[in-house]
C-alpha cells in the first residue's frame, strides 16, 4: 500500500512558546512591579501592559508570517541585508535615540522606539544561508569560508560601529560561525580556533586586570568590574554583586513569587538584562531550571525543524534562529552569573522589550512556516 504524504505543522514549538510568553510576563511583572509603580506615577502594571500588548500583536506577526512560503525570503534577503546595515546607519544620524548613555534606538510612535541591530540578526539568518546554498559544495573551501564570513562580519561590524553593541556583533557572529559548522566537514580546525581563541581571550584578561583604566574606556572598565566587582562598586560593579546577592539568597526552591527584595530598587532596571537574579530569588534554583528546560525544549523543536527541512535552505535559516535563541541564552546567563563581563543581552521572551519580543516571535514565524513544508508518511 502506497505512503500517504501529510503536512506537519510543529505545535510542539507552538505549545512551548505559548507558555514560555505567559509564563515570562508573570515574572516580568513580579521583577518590574515595584519600579515601574515608583518610576510611571503609581501604575504597577506600566512595563506588563507594554510587554503583554506588543506580545499579543507579535502573535498575529507570528501567525501571518507562518502563512508565507519561506522560499519567497531568498529573492529578497540579499536586500533585507543592505536594508538592515542602512537603518542602523540611521542611528548615527539626529533620528538616533539615546538610552541610559548609549544611542541604539531609532523613534517609532510617540515615545515608542525600537532597536535597528535586531533587524541585523534576521537579515544574517535569511542571507548566510543563501550565500552557502549559492556557493553549494564550494562552501566548506576556503574561497567559499571568505565569501561567506565576509558577508557575516561586515554586519557584525556594522552593528558594532553604527550602534556600539558588542553584544548584538558577538551574536551575529556567533550565527555566522554556526551555520558555516554546520555544512563543513570536519571539526578539527573549529577545535584548533577554539583553543587558539579561548588562549588568547585568557591573555587578553591577565593583560587587562593588570591595567590601570586611565583612558576611560567603559569596555575596559567591564572587563575590570567583572574580575574584581567588590573594588569596582562604584563603576558597575554594584549591579552584579547585587545581583549575585540574589541567586544566592533564593536558595533551591526561592523565596516564594513576588518576595524578592532585590528588585525593591536595589537593582537598577531589573526588568532587563538582570532578571534571571529575581528569578533565582523568588523561585530559587529550581526556577532557573525550569526556564532552562523550556528553552531546551524550545531549542530541542528547532533542531528537529532544521534536521527535517525539505531543503538545504529551510534548514540553515532554522539552524540559524537556533543559534540565535542558543547564544542570547547562553550570553545572559553568563553575564548574570558573572562568567563574563556585563554586556546588554536579554533573556529572550522573559526580559522586558518590545523590539525583541517582535523580532523573536517573527523567528518563531519563520521555523513554523518552515516545519509546515515538511513531509511525513502517514502509514
Amino acid at each position: 500500500m502506497k505512503k500517504k504524504k501529510v503536512t506537519y505543522f510543529d505545535y510542539n514549538l507552538l505549545v512551548v512558546l505559548i507558555f514560555m510568553v505567559c509564563f515570562g510576563l508573570v515574572l516580568l511583572y513580579s521583577a518590574s512591579a515595584y519600579e515601574a509603580q515608583v518610576d510611571w506615577e503609581g501604575d504597577s502594571m506600566h512595563f506588563f501592559k507594554r510587554q503583554a500588548l506588543i506580545s499579543a500583536g507579535s502573535f498575529f506577526l507570528m501567525y501571518w508570517i507562518t502563512k508565507i512560503d519561506y522560499h519567497w525570503y531568498a529573492k529578497f534577503a540579499e536586500k533585507f541585508y543592505w536594508v538592515s546595515i542602512a537603518v542602523m546607519a540611521l542611528v548615527l544620524t539626529p533620528l538616533g535615540v539615546e538610552v541610559n548613555g548609549a544611542k541604539r534606538w531609532l523613534p517609532l510612535v510617540g515615545s515608542l522606539t525600537f532597536q535597528p541591530s535586531e533587524i541585523a540578526k534576521i537579515a544574517v539568518i535569511l542571507f548566510i544561508p543563501l550565500v552557502i546554498c549559492r556557493l553549494g559544495k564550494d562552501a566548506p573551501k576556503p574561497a567559499g569560508m571568505i565569501r561567506i564570513f565576509g558577508w557575516g562580519l561586515a554586519v557584525a561590524g556594522a552593528v558594532f560601529f553604527f550602534t556600539d553593541n558588542l553584544s548584538t556583533a558577538i551574536i551575529v557572529a556567533g550565527i555566522t560561525f554556526i551555520l558555516f559548522f554546520v555544512v563543513h566537514p570536519k571539526t578539527k580546525g573549529f577545535v584548533i580556533f577554539g583553543s587558539l581563541s579561548a588562549v588568547a581571550a585568557g591573555v587578553a584578561v591577565i593583560v587587562m586586570s593588570r591595567m590601570i583604566d586611565t583612558s576611560g574606556n567603559f569596555r575596559i572598565r567591564r572587563i575590570l568590574v567583572w574580575l574584581h566587582p567588590e573594588s569596582n562598586a562604584a563603576d558597575g560593579g554594584y549591579q552584579v554583586m547585587q545581583g549575585l546577592y540574589a541567586i544566592g539568597s533564593g536558595g533551591f526552591f526561592g523565596k516564594g513569587l513576588g518576595n524578592s527584595t532585590q528588585k525593591l530598587g536595589v537593582i537598577p532596571e531589573i526588568q532587563n538584562d538582570m532578571i534571571l537574579s529575581v528569578i533565582c530569588e523568588e523561585l530559587g534554583v529550581f526556577g532557573a531550571i525550569v526556564i532552562l528546560i523550556l528553552f531546551g525544549i524550545l531549542i530541542y523543536r528547532l533542531m528537529f525543524i532544521a534536521r527535517n527541512a525539505p531543503d538545504l535552505y529551510g534548514s540553515l535559516i532554522a539552524t540559524g534562529i537556533m543559534a540565535h535563541i542558543a547564544l542570547q541564552v547562553i550570553l545572559n546567563i553568563a553575564v548574570v552569573t558573572n562568567l563574563i563581563p556585563t554586556t546588554g543581552v536579554t533573556l529572550p521572551f522573559i526580559s522586558y522589550g518590545g523590539t525583541s519580543v517582535v523580532f523573536l516571535m517573527a523567528e518563531m514565524g519563520i521555523a513554523l512556516g518552515i516545519s509546515k513544508k515538511i513531509r511525513i508518511s502517514d502509514d
